[in-house]
């Protein structure tokens, strides 16, 4: 300062957390909160998945370790401890890589229901321990290994099957496909199966728009790194789809691939992908992205309100408040 220059007071500048990087104005509405910022609350797992809040008992989160075959429980105040193990696999072969549940839900009674990789199923979790097989074949074939599942408001389950399930630790590809192709499968509710769609060469994630007239659905292929919409017709099967946001361009200059999504009230896409996890508006717009620095699995909102965000993202499970509430 030179001599005789006056001091001019001004009030000091906050930044938004870095790991929030606003694209678009309509982010604001949907973005955590100016203070709020992503918490790690737990590491250690090595690939983290399928986050999913069951509210009772005070409310807790279920999420699976893919390789360690685990589904961990953490809870407020009183941290993390194993749900289930095995998860996803009860056999005995130890070559699998990722053997354990992947992607989970809940069903109208509160039941936890699984993708099994190791199985090759989808599974329910019933009250007395015991597990019930909801879907394990197409066409007298044993699907690839289920990744990711959602329920219809009409109790009809729709999931998808790439072969992620059957990679083992010695071996190029897939050994075991019955199938030749990656399938998007519904399960109605008189338990018949329906090919939706053979399309996608790696569906993943999937989720409906909050009025369910569009399926989401994931395509975890590094060279049609996509998310699809498709419209859903009166009878549950799908029409043709469209892209919806392509990410592709991405996947050299930044980790992760799509994967598993969630969709707001409001029907924004909160998907894992390259960088984080996207939120992309229905009309396709990138509003804004919470970047993990690391490969980003899943999502699931959760927390009294529904507002709070949980995430897995490669071997730990982080959370971050928004303005926003899950569907």
């Amino acid at each position: 300062m030179t001599t005789g220059e006056s001091l001019r007071w001004e009030p000091a500048q906050s930044y938004p957390d870095p790991a929030i990087v606003t694209l678009d104005p309509r982010f604001e509405r949907v973005k955590p909160p100016f203070h709020a910022a992503v918490e790690r609350l737990f590491t250690g797992c090595r690939w983290a998945e399928g986050p999913v809040w069951v509210a009772k008992d005070g409310g807790y989160l279920i999420f699976s370790d893919v390789i360690e075959n685990t589904l961990w429980k953490w809870q407020e105040g009183k941290g993390k401890s194993v749900f289930l193990k095995p998860s996803g696999y009860s056999g005995k072969n130890d070559k699998l890589r990722e053997p354990g549940a992947n992607g989970n839900t809940l069903d109208a009674n509160g039941r936890l229901v699984s993708c099994e990789h190791g199985n090759r199923r989808v599974a329910r979790l019933e009250k007395d321990g015991t597990k019930t097989t909801l879907a394990d074949r197409f066409d007298k074939k044993r699907f690839n290994s289920p990744n990711d599942l959602a329920y219809h408001s009409n109790g009809d389950l729709y999931f998808t099957d790439p072969p992620y399930g059957l990679m083992v630790k010695d071996a190029e590809g897939f050994p075991g496909m019955e199938l030749d192709f990656c399938g998007i499968y519904r399960l109605s509710r008189n338990r018949a199966i329906t090919l939706l769609t053979r399309e996608m060469s790696k569906p993943n994630g999937i989720a409906f728009s909050p009025d369910e007239k569009t399926l989401y659905v994931a395509n975890s292929d590094p060279e049609k790194a996509v998310w699809m919409a498709y419209p859903v017709k009166s009878d549950g099967t799908l029409g043709k789809g469209r892209v919806f946001f392509d990410a592709t361009k991405w996947v050299k200059t930044k980790k992760g691939l799509p994967d598993g999504l969630r969709v707001d009230r409001q029907g924004n896409l909160f998907a894992t992908g390259p960088g984080g996890v996207l939120v992309i508006a229905p009309d396709g717009t990138h509003l804004g992205t919470i970047a993990t620095g690391v490969p980003t699995a899943n999502c699931a909102f959760g927390g009294d309100d529904s507002s709070v965000l949980y995430i897995t993202a490669d071997k730990q499970l982080c959370r971050v408040r928004t303005t926003t509430r899950g569907k």
